[in-house]
């Protein structure tokens, strides 16, 4: 296979041009688009190297750069785990002769979930006080699913299915995994309630006044907007919704494994997370000070 790839690559031209469509052939567009910048600034930074002359060296550099610039733990890991994929790969398929990435020891990263998880009480204020009846349905169905803003930005109407009294919708994940969540009757018949009467299938439920399918970053921005018009003091994010379902099914008594699947972790060890972010009890509370 490595060979037959190689063979049918040209051989003439940019490394980097030739390498990274290749890479990142079939991944989803909002993978791409975090990948993209990312490997754009690494190229910049060693050039004039190509793709097989990276040494272990510029990964350490690029590593140092990051840190001095004081960036959080988390960025500089996202950011080195990318050009490490991109190594990875490139080796994996005969395309450069070394994987110098596999050398580069990871930044620990400090899980700061506890810190971005909002009460039920805070969630129900941002839903119940956006204006818009559209924005109040999806704020609901991310806090409800624990979707992904990018995978409610690519929800369609043919993904959407009635079960009951209840419903159903069907998302396409992380590594084009596709999950399906239940809806509760209320949830499905707000989510109904929006639907315009020449919708057709394959068209978006989620879409901006002039009518265009709602982009992740719109999504997030909206709830950004609707967590401020409340007055909570810090930066919100459409992936506190996701945080605040998990935290808040635990709480509850869903089972870890649920959990994991309507969020669709690969990992229970990742859904476990936010039991350590919010701890119900500590073996400090059995001793006296």
């Amino acid at each position: 296979m490595p060979d037959a790839l190689i063979r049918r690559m040209p051989r003439k031209g940019n490394e980097w041009d030739r390498f990274v469509p290749l890479w990142l052939h079939g991944r989803p567009q909002s993978t791409q688009g975090m990948y993209l910048p990312v490997i754009k600034e690494f190229r910049e930074f060693v050039s004039p190297k190509m793709v097989g002359e990276v040494a272990l060296q510029d990964l350490q550099q690029f590593q140092d750069k990051e840190t001095d610039a004081h960036h959080k733990s988390a960025t500089i890991h996202r950011k080195l785990a990318t050009v490490k994929s991109l190594l990875t790969w490139s080796h994996r398929c005969g395309l450069i002769p070394f994987d110098v990435g596999k050398a580069l020891r990871m930044p620990k990263i400090h899980d700061q979930v506890g810190q971005k998880i909002l009460t039920p009480e805070q969630i129900r204020g941002i839903i119940r006080g956006d204006p818009v009846p559209r924005n109040r349905v999806l704020l609901r169905v991310l806090y409800l699913t624990g979707i992904r803003a990018s995978e409610a930005a690519g929800l369609r109407w043919c993904d959407l299915d009635i079960r009951g009294e209840e419903g159903q919708i069907t998302v396409l994940g992380k590594g084009d995994k596709i999950r399906a969540i239940r809806l509760a009757t209320n949830a499905w018949r707000e989510l109904q309630s929006i639907r315009p009467a020449e919708a057709q299938p394959h068209e978006r439920v989620f879409t901006t006044d002039s009518g265009r399918p709602m982009h992740r970053t719109t999504i997030t921005n909206l709830v950004a907007a609707a967590a401020r018009r409340v007055g909570i003091p810090v930066k919100v994010s459409a992936h506190w919704m996701r945080h605040g379902h998990a935290s808040h099914a635990i709480e509850k008594g869903a089972p870890l494994t649920l959990v994991a699947a309507t969020l669709g972790h690969v990992s229970v060890t990742t859904t476990q997370r936010y039991i350590h972010a919010r701890p119900e009890d500590s073996s400090g509370r059995y001793l006296q000070g």
